[in-house]
């Protein structure tokens, strides 16, 4: 008989199986309206591909992924896009978000589609490309993208769909099935499905949270995940049943994710059962399909006992991760009490599946300190419920501790934003600064530029302006020679002689006197000119050579 390990802590409930576990699954029919939510997984959300009016057919893509870690949603039946709109989720908030809604046409009528029974004729990659596009995502609650997991290195559908992963991951050692001892008849069935193969079944002792990822591969391969760590950091990938199942049906059927099995359970409905149901029917409509009576009823939880969470509105639909639907009665599961102060009886701490200090992660999330938080592995609480469970006081720690992830992770998306911000802020600092360095550069050019055009005229501006001076000096002479030689021309014709006259000759004389003076200057300001500028052309040349 294989080795079974054990892990820390760890409960035992009142299980409550034998309530839905009496019919064969059935069928819970088409509902009036089918809601999709665009993000059904964990990663960024899908995006919506058809619009209003358009007609669907099921199996059909209507929202393609957006990213590596996302999957695509379809159709689950044939009907009219109503609406691309907000609408209420399963989310312990009560949110809304994107959806899109479909009005069922009844026809149930297929896309085309095929499957391949050899798939280890196509490649590896085209295997993982079909999982992704058929829109798998984990089933036990998560909602992690089934093709980034195996990407990272009915009985006989389980074990076909294992062997796909098998194929796929191409494991060194071993794969094996954990099963609750719980379960007897699952463990014979799929002990037979399995005969022949190298899979090998692994009973395991009924102990919650052993069916959790990092529980389950601590109890059958006595490894331990590290905190923060991921199963593919100790060579393991850990897939759901109904995971592979789903696998199976979109390799070999060519058959997207478009229903999973989910549990109705409680007193408040007259019938307890498990159904297929196709993603996208409102909780409403699987309550009716069991009797539900709302009267009768303390709350709605989607969810198991331990980790579900209150439902305010019956409109949400079904989805991805959608396992379970409880409708107890107060006597089955009475209304949470009044928390009273923490006696600091150690008792979360000894049944913490993942050994965590409960007590002090309660006290910090108090606090908000969330660098504490951070520093007590926070975030490897799996939201098992285990402390909540047994905490004398009933205190709701995994509602404080899940409040305080969330604030976590809008803090650093924050400051991841932050930082793009002030990445872009500088980016166009150094832009407008490297544009005034250029302009700057520019003008300094010019200056230069003008600076020595200027020098270059300053050295010929002196010759040039004994020149321009003497053209000047010479200009202003002639009219002077032509008004001396009217004037003389005037008195030649004129044969009287009177005192106005000689004082007019005595004018000119003078004038005359002053022309001649004028005109030897002119003469050698020309001449010095005409010295000064080949002088000028000569250290010119000396000084190119």
């Amino acid at each position: 008989m294989r080795k079974v390990w054990d892990i820390h802590g760890g409960i035992h409930p009142q299980e409550n199986k034998s309530q839905s576990n009496q019919h064969t699954i059935e069928s819970a029919g088409i509902a009036e309206r089918l809601v999709f939510p665009l993000s059904q997984h964990i990663g960024a959300p899908a995006v919506a591909i058809v619009s209003v009016g358009q007609h669907v057919l099921k199996g059909e893509m209507i929202a393609e992924a957006k990213g590596f870690v996302s999957v695509p949603v379809h159709a689950s039946t044939s009907g009219e896009i109503i609406a691309v709109q907000d609408h209420p989720v399963p989310h312990p908030s009560s949110m809304s978000a994107p959806c899109i809604i479909l009005k069922p046409d009844g026809k149930d009528q297929w896309i085309a589609h095929r499957g391949i029974d050899d798939y280890a004729t196509l490649e590896k990659s085209e295997l993982l490309d079909r999982i992704r596009t058929a829109g798998i995502a984990g089933m036990g609650g998560a909602g992690f993208p089934s093709h980034v997991k195996v990407s990272a290195n009915p009985d006989d559908e389980i074990i076909a769909g294992i062997n796909i992963l098998t194929y796929l991951t191409n494991p060194a050692r071993e794969t094996l099935i954990g099963i609750e001892d719980n379960k007897p008849e699952a463990i014979e069935a799929l002990q037979k499905a399995a005969q022949g193969s190298a899979i090998d079944i692994v009973t395991i002792p009924t102990k919650y949270p052993s069916g959790g990822e990092k529980q389950l591969i601590q109890l059958v391969t006595g490894k331990e995940v590290p905190a923060g760590g991921l199963p593919a950091d100790v060579g393991i990938v850990c897939q759901n049943v109904g995971t592979a199942v789903a696998i199976y049906r979109a390799i070999v059927h060519g058959e997207p994710l478009i229903s999973r099995i989910t549990t109705i359970s409680g007193e408040a409905c007259e019938r307890n059962t498990n159904v297929e149901v196709l993603l996208g029917t409102p909780v409403s409509h699987l309550l009716n399909f069991c009797g539900f009576r709302e009267e009768d009823c303390s709350r709605l939880i989607m969810g198991g006992p331990m980790m579900g969470f209150t439902l305010e509105n019956t409109r949400v639909p079904i989805v991805k991760t959608s396992n379970c639907i409880l409708a107890p009665t107060a006597t089955e599961l009475a209304l949470p009490t009044p928390a009273q102060a923490c006696i600091r009886c150690g008792m979360c701490a000894e049944v913490c599946p993942a050994s965590l200090l409960p007590q002090q992660l309660y006290w910090f999330a108090k606090g908000k300190d969330y660098e504490k938080l951070e520093a007590h592995n926070l975030m490897d609480c799996i939201e098992c419920g285990a402390c909540s469970y047994v905490c004398p006081s009933k205190i709701p720690l995994v509602q404080y501790y899940r409040a305080s992830k969330a604030d976590i992770r809008e803090l650093k998306e924050d400051a991841i934003k932050a930082e793009q911000s002030k990445m872009r802020f500088e980016a166009r600092q150094d832009r407008l600064e490297r544009q005034d360095a250029e302009k700057e550069a520019k003008r300094k050019a010019r200056k230069l530029a003008a600076e020595a055009r200027a020098n270059s005229n300053s050295q010929s501006d002196p010759i040039q302006a004994a020149i321009d001076r003497a053209k000047a000096k010479k200009t202003a002479i002639d009219p002077a020679q032509e008004a001396i030689e009217s004037a003389k021309t005037r008195r030649s014709d004129s044969s009287s002689s009177s005192p106005t006259r000689d004082s007019l000759e005595q004018a000119l004389a003078s004038v005359e006197k002053r022309l001649i003076t004028a005109r030897a200057k002119l003469q050698q300001a020309e001449q010095d000119g005409s010295d000064k500028l080949e002088a000028f052309r000569i250290g010119v040349e000396k000084t190119n050579e």
